[in-house]
């Protein structure tokens, strides 16, 4: 054994056949480290930019807006190619592009969405599989008659939590305001309504425990790993960060089945609809993962820009306000009822269709809010045409296409990033002057599937909002601002609470 150890130890004397040996391994490991997957001849130009050996477009992940405009103004067609790791993708611009995207049987949205957000593995017959069955449970959990069954708790929750903003202490400034950063109170208003529909009401009325797993999403959502992207075999630090929050969120709903089964006694709620259908604990956890993220960060995060949007536009935000107002009268009826009760007394078929200047501000915020590229994969087995401009998405590769292209497009929407709902109006309809001309509940092939109960959602928190406040922009402590807050980044990778902390000042609404 020693000679064994003093032979490694001493290259020198190694004989040829060794170095050959480790020299072909070092070179194969190399080959395989280094090599990628050659783009047809027929795939839109390599946008070589910021190209790292090995690692390809890092900057599609850490600028993505600046990256994605200068690789169209690059681009005789507006398509480019790019890579990350060996990954292929495809930037897509323009109409036929889009049309191509969004109206493809053969791009894959959850393949994609895996692959290049969360460096998931490479598509199989079990994520198929679990594809299939999320969308068909998620579709279930959203039909209107559980809308109809869960009203009251989803009204009373959202009440509640205006209440409790209206009990908390006045602010340093001026004790006629209260002071509240909305991506905080109304974010978590959101997560609980959300866990009351397709999560666990044992969840939803216990507010440490909302607090808790509340956290452990965030610190789940907050650690992507762009390594991990690249080199999916990779462990990386963020990935296994990513892995210990998902774990410890999977235990809070393993105690919740083990009590339910332990006792006997079954809830009303989705979790109890996903026992019941036979699901395992890790389809269960992964469904609610997954459900989060399709109805928290986007839904939460407008909830709080509506309420700042409205309070930075004093016309929009009286119009909102005679619309609830409106409703009120129309359903009181008794003359002491407080606008509140009022609300609390209307069915779903009221709150769907009463406030359509409140859809219309959602409209809005979401698209001057949402930033980022989507994703697909062609899953085809063959080339794709990109309309008729004689370039293809190669089998195998993925898609992206960057929504601010249509939603900034002053051409479609002037003055984009003003807050103007009336954009929608049938008058000026600039959401419908190109196809897929908004793409804020997806599009084509692909519709947001949470979508009603994203507006229901909007619909409550607004309603209660401003029929209960005053309210307007301030600072931490109170101060009434006249400071616009920061535009939303758009090289963000995905709608983000602000970096810089933005405040309401609210006082209980005159009679």
């Amino acid at each position: 054994m020693a000679t064994v150890a003093e032979t490694l130890l001493s290259p020198q004397s190694w004989p040829a056949s060794l170095w050959v040996l480790l020299l072909t391994g070092l070179a194969t490991l190399a080959v395989q480290v280094c090599w990628r997957p050659a783009l047809p001849k027929n795939a839109p130009k390599w946008w070589k930019e910021g190209d790292w050996p090995v690692l390809g477009a890092l900057r599609f992940y850490s600028q993505r807006a600046d990256f994605y405009r200068e690789a169209i103004s690059h681009s005789p067609s507006g398509n480019f190619s790019f890579y990350v790791g060996k990954k292929q993708l495809i930037g897509l611009s323009g109409p036929e592009a889009r049309k191509a995207f969004f109206d493809s049987r053969d791009l894959s949205l959850s393949e994609g969405f895996a692959e290049l957000s969360t460096g998931g593995p490479a598509a199989d017959r079990t994520m198929d599989n679990f594809s299939a069955f999320f969308n068909r449970n998620l579709i279930a959990m959203l039909k209107k008659e559980n809308f109809v069954k869960n009203l009251d708790l989803m009204a009373g929750d959202t009440r509640k939590a205006c209440e409790a903003l209206a009990a908390a202490p006045p602010s340093k400034a001026d004790p006629a305001w209260k002071v509240t950063n909305p991506f905080d109170s109304l974010y978590q208003v959101v997560y609980q309504l959300t866990m009351r529909t397709v999560g666990a009401n044992d969840i939803a009325e216990d507010p440490e425990l909302l607090r808790k797993t509340l956290s452990m999403f965030e610190r789940f959502e907050k650690y992507n790993s762009t390594l991990k992207i690249v080199f999916p075999w990779f462990p990386a630090p963020g990935h296994l960060l990513r892995i210990y929050n998902g774990t410890r969120l999977a235990m809070v709903f393993q105690k919740l089945i083990d009590r339910r089964t332990k006792t006997g006694k079954k809830g009303n709620d989705a979790l109890q609809y996903l026992i019941d259908q036979g699901a395992g604990i890790r389809d269960i956890i992964t469904f609610q993962i997954g459900a989060l993220f399709a109805g928290q960060i986007n839904s939460g995060i407008n909830a709080a820009w509506v309420q700042v949007h409205l309070a930075r536009n004093p016309e929009w935000l009286a119009r909102v306000r005679d619309e609830v107002d409106a409703a009120v009268a129309r359903h009181r009826l008794e003359e002491s009822q407080t606008p509140a009760e009022v609300l609390s007394t209307l069915t779903v078929d009221d709150w769907e269709s009463e406030f359509p200047l409140i859809d219309l501000c959602l409209r809005e915020s979401i698209r001057i809010t949402l930033p980022g590229t989507a994703f697909r994969k062609n899953v085809s087995g063959r080339d794709i045409p990109i309309g008729s401009t004689g370039e293809v998405i190669p089998a195998g590769a993925f898609a992206a296409y960057w929504p601010d292209e249509v939603h900034l497009d002053e051409n479609l929407y002037p003055d984009p990033l003003r807050f103007d709902p009336g954009r929608y109006f049938e008058n000026r309809a600039e959401d419908k002057k190109a196809h897929h001309g908004y793409l804020g509940w997806g599009s084509g092939r692909h519709p947001c599937l949470g979508m009603k109960f994203a507006k229901l959602e909007m619909a409550f928190i607004t309603a209660y909002f401003v029929v209960m406040f005053d309210f307007e922009l301030s600072d931490k402590d109170g101060n009434l601002s006249t400071k616009a807050p920061r535009p939303v980044c758009r090289n963000q990778k995905q709608a983000e609470k602000p970096k810089e902390p933005i405040y309401l000042r609210y006082k209980p609404r005159a009679p």
